[in-house]
């Protein structure tokens, strides 16, 4: 930490920074820190970015900041922090980072909130199986005959089950409060206690999927979550229940959802998909009861400019030698996608 004016330089690609700085957070970060170089930056070569790079305390970055290995921090010898206005850090905070000791913060708080806005929108419309009455009203112009074919739909004292306790996933629940729904959530790691008072009951995984009408997914992308939803776990699931993707197209067996949703047993809301985007042949293109969104869960258009905000805000207690707010240590990243 710093009680100085410090020095920054921003570090991601040009469309990121048109779509989470406005007139007026340019300003703020202006008034917090030295603005080393003009522009944002998205490649750390060349002699003027590397002198640049060599007067910055801290680096705010976004999408399209390249790895920050041990070669970037040869040429940085000042910089104490990384203040990253986007969600994972992954991507480019490398062992060289922790090793020398370098404070980074994320604003994935931030981009929790448009997320777990979207699940909540995706959970209401799965209730009332709009896809699948979408579907049809195309299907059968100037005729409503076929309504009972699609089966029931309700938002009334049906169950949602939550796996993962994560930021979002405890977003959603806290979300999910003034509906008549009865809410599960699976996360081996979460306090029950917590759970218990966000407004929800706490249970084991293969118990969340054999009870719920709607399955949202907010664990982390790890190893071992790689297909947590298999060809075993979509059986468990209720005949017509939804799943819902807006976390890794890794945690599901695209394959086995793929069968299931085939034989309409099970439906499906998926922002993110393995591989990203699906190959032109799925079949998940053509389902009726299958909605496919291009990865937009997350901060789009204006709702970026809380990622930006929130790491003004972080700069701006690093400059007052303040604790940081959103922190993200080495040991956490075991647990984050």
């Amino acid at each position: 930490m710093t009680s100085e004016r410090p020095s920054a330089m921003l570090v991601m690609s040009d469309t990121a920074y048109r779509d989470l700085f406005d007139d007026e957070l340019r300003e703020r970060l202006e008034a917090l820190a030295d603005v080393v170089l003009p522009d944002p930056v998205a490649s750390l070569d060349g002699p003027v970015v590397r002198a640049a790079l060599g007067r910055a305390d801290v680096l705010v970055t976004s999408w399209g900041c390249p790895p920050l290995d041990a070669d970037v921090l040869a040429d940085a010898p000042r910089l104490r922090a990384v203040l990253h206005a986007a969600g994972s850090v992954k991507h480019h905070v490398t062992d060289a980072c922790w090793e020398r000791g370098l404070t980074v913060a994320t604003a994935a708080a931030a981009n929790a909130v448009p997320v777990a806005e979207y699940t909540l929108a995706a959970i209401l419309a799965a209730g009332k199986r709009v896809a699948e009455f979408a579907a049809g009203y195309r299907a059968h112009p100037g005729d409503w005959n076929w309504r009972d074919t699609v089966g029931a739909a309700s938002n009334y004292r049906r169950v949602v089950g939550v796996v993962g306790f994560s930021r979002i996933g405890r977003r959603v629940v806290e979300l999910l409060r003034p509906f008549d729904l009865t809410v599960l959530v699976a996360d081996p790691y979460a306090d029950p206690v917590a759970v218990a008072a966000a407004g929800a009951e706490p249970v084991e995984l293969n118990d969340l999927l054999g009870r719920s009408d709607v399955v949202t997914l907010h664990a982390p992308s790890l190893p071992e979550t790689r297909h947590l939803i298999d060809a075993r776990r979509c059986a468990l699931m209720r005949d017509g229940a939804t799943l819902i993707n807006t976390a890794r197209g890794a945690l599901v067996d695209h394959a086995a959802l793929t069968a299931e949703c085939e034989r309409g047993r099970l439906s499906a809301v998926l922002d993110v998909t393995e591989p990203e985007p699906l190959r032109p042949d799925s079949p998940l293109y053509r389902l009726p009861n299958v909605v496919l969104t291009p990865h937009i869960a997350g901060a789009m258009g204006t709702e970026c400019r809380r990622l930006a905000a929130l790491a003004l805000d972080e700069l701006a207690r690093f400059a007052a030698g303040e604790p940081l707010r959103h922190e993200v240590r080495r040991a956490d990243l075991a647990m984050q996608a």
